[in-house]
């Protein structure tokens, strides 16, 4: 992979995991291989490659791409404006994130635990979802900036469903943290629209 392609895969986990908690908080209900998908690139230590942290392939980033796409080329009439809400607002926490040491170590305690009652419980499972919502909560919620999800209280009231939209967000971050480890800036939105079209084009030919 080329680094600009690099880049597009971590920030198109991003936008996997704001389109998933936006599918989330409006139906309560998103698929396990989705959900999965996301968490476990929770649980990836030192990988070898980029796509190694999204299971070896970006098929399961799929309507991250699609509204990367959407973004880029400005489709306002139907801007998803929620799930490019989150986007930026898991962005910005990233980056807040990466000057916390102290809460980068609570992650770093944490995780390996998380991974040993997956092998119990199942990485879809709600006590798993639990365990990443109460991580969240410990580091991201933290900080005086919240991201706000709207949708359907029905669902969002839901514990199970609550854990899920947090764990997935601690996901989209991860992603937005490896972006920038990647060399990837807000900016290359507006200075690198054209060659990141060119690429999305080319990936859907």
């Amino acid at each position: 992979m080329t680094p600009l392609q690099e880049q597009m895969t971590a920030l198109a986990g991003v936008f996997q995991a704001a389109a998933l908690v936006n599918k989330l908080a409006h139906t309560g209900q998103v698929g396990d291989a989705a959900l999965a998908g996301m968490l476990k690139t929770l649980l990836v230590r030192n990988p070898d490659s980029t796509i190694d942290v999204y299971g070896g392939d970006d098929l399961g980033l799929r309507e991250g791409y699609q509204l990367l796409q959407s973004i880029l080329e400005r489709k306002t009439d139907d801007l998803p404006r929620e799930s490019l809400r989150y986007v930026v607002s898991m962005l910005s926490l990233e980056r807040q994130f990466s000057r916390r040491d102290d809460l980068l170590e609570i992650a770093a305690q944490r995780l390996p635990r998380i991974e040993q009652q997956v092998e119990l419980y199942g990485l879809t499972s709600d006590n798993i979802a639990s365990s990443f919502g109460g991580l969240y909560q410990d580091t991201i919620s933290t900080f005086k900036q919240r991201i706000q999800v709207h949708g359907d209280m029905r669902f969002l009231q839901q514990d199970a469903t609550a854990a899920k939209v947090r764990a997935l967000l601690f996901a989209g971050i991860r992603s937005a943290r490896l972006w920038r480890q990647l060399g990837g800036r807000r900016w290359h939105l507006l200075t690198k629209r054209g060659a990141m079209l060119h690429e999305l084009n080319t990936r859907n030919s």
